[in-house]
């Protein structure tokens, strides 16, 4: 490849860019008319304004996007995490533009987005599911019926949804039925189907995530797990490798069903195998990202593995470079999402960061898309910067964690950084015990706001 186009913004973009310059592909990135003045904007080859700040009017602008990648002849579209990274029909329209999608085919992803759909799938393959509906729900009285025998407490989701999005917890058939037709309202809103399911709620569980890859010969190796387990509202806030709770008997077992689920859909390129754990190790799918994560540093800081550039090789069609007994895993990291939030309130808190000092020591990664003297809009997701630390032990990575947070100086907005020293002092965090329920249990009381 001799250039890309970078559909996203941000630390993504900036991060992508990084990986491109050593590679030596020239770089096109698009921004809105407030991301004008971003660091990714300057570090690219090229920047073309795609449109107005709003996503629907900017950074989800397909035809447009695909636009400017034909005029700029590029060879292939990134689209990093979120926005258009998992939309079938972009990936199809580049394809058929003769532009390469770095991800996996199309029909991949559209099979995976479809939560029933990659349910059934999964079944078929032999993959462990949470009890629930294999198909949509058609009634209210359907619903119920489903709920009752599998018992509550239940899941109700949107059959396309994700990160947290279409998600209801129901206690009892009166919150069931309360929630339902709000449930398929909001879903038909956000992702354009109101098909609807229900899963058994798994109470004390954890969210662990399985980073795999694959190529176009049919390779598909692992690059182990992550503990995505700290989350507010479904919404991951903090991940680690290696999880703290799996046996390593229960690990390699994720592992190979994590291989198995890839297979069964021939998949290429980076993806992850998202599994529900219960406190007795069983294991169940949730759901297949098809893009790269939010939380990928962290398999690369224990792997030393540049996931960007696999994508890149996948795409042009190489074969993976490693062998999975070549690839390694080497002593622990984790990543906090630092967010321009009110710590208290937990809202965005957007502004001009006045001062941004962090120290980036051995073992510490900042991947952020600010620098001091920039503004988080309230258009996009408020997130600053990934800070991910890697030591030979956890209580090595957690005590490098512990000493960048009381250092760090973020001044002009508020940011989540006491919550995350509150998450560093509490015991059950430290000797690996908690759960999905942690931040509500333990730091957060989210009923009283």
């Amino acid at each position: 490849m001799q250039k890309i186009l970078i559909a996203n913004r941000g630390e993504i973009a900036l991060r992508i860019i990084r990986t491109c310059h050593v590679m030596g592909i020239e770089t096109i990135a698009i921004y809105s008319e407030a991301d004008k003045e971003m660091p990714y904007v300057k570090a690219a080859t090229k920047a073309v304004c795609v449109g107005e700040p709003p996503v629907n009017k900017s950074y989800l602008q397909s035809d447009k996007i695909l636009e400017i990648a034909k005029s700029e002849k590029v060879d292939a579209i990134h689209p990093g995490y979120g926005f258009l990274s998992e939309n079938a029909s972009f990936a199809k329209k580049a394809i058929d533009e003769g532009i390469i999608f770095i991800g996996p085919k199309p029909e991949t992803i559209e099979l995976m987005g479809d939560k029933i759909v990659s349910r059934q799938t999964m079944e078929k393959a032999g993959v462990p599911v949470v009890p629930g509906s294999g198909n949509s729900l058609k009634t209210i009285e359907e619903a119920m019926g489903l709920a009752e025998a599998i018992g509550y407490p239940v899941m109700l989701k949107a059959s396309g949804g994700g990160g947290g999005i279409g998600m209801v917890l129901c206690e009892n058939e009166q919150a069931l039925v309360k929630s339902y037709d709000s449930t398929k309202s909001r879903a038909m809103a956000n992702f354009g189907s109101s098909e609807v399911f229900i899963e058994k709620y798994i109470a004390d569980s954890r969210h662990i995530e399985v980073q795999v890859f694959g190529d176009h010969t049919g390779n598909i190796v692992h690059l182990f797990e992550r503990d995505c387990s700290i989350q507010r509202r479904h919404q991951k806030v903090v991940e680690e490798s290696p999880s703290p709770f799996l046996s390593e008997k229960v690990r390699q077992k994720m592992f190979e069903t994590a291989v198995k689920a890839a297979r069964a859909v021939e998949y290429s390129n980076a993806g992850t195998i998202e599994f529900i754990v219960d406190e007795n190790e069983n294991f169940y799918f949730l759901e297949m990202n098809t893009r790269l994560q939010v939380e990928h540093p962290v398999t690369e800081m224990i792997t030393g593995l540049d996931l960007v550039k696999w994508q890149i090789l996948v795409a042009e069609g190489k074969t993976l470079p490693l062998l999975q007994s070549e690839i390694i895993s080497s002593g622990n990291a984790i990543e906090f999402r630092l967010y321009a939030e009110d710590p208290v309130r937990f809202l965005p808190s957007p502004g001009k960061i006045t001062t941004l000092s962090w120290n980036r020591k051995v073992g510490v990664r900042i991947d952020s898309g600010y620098e001091a003297g920039g503004t988080v809009t309230p258009f996009y997701d408020p997130m600053i910067a990934k800070c991910i630390f890697h030591g030979a032990s956890r209580l090595e990575a957690l005590a490098a964690a512990e000493n960048f947070f009381k250092e760090v100086k973020i001044e002009g907005i508020k940011t989540n950084a006491p919550l995350f020293l509150n998450i560093l002092a509490n015991a059950d965090f430290r000797n690996g015990s908690y759960t999905t329920s942690f931040l509500t249990k333990k730091l957060v009381n989210e009923g009283e706001r």
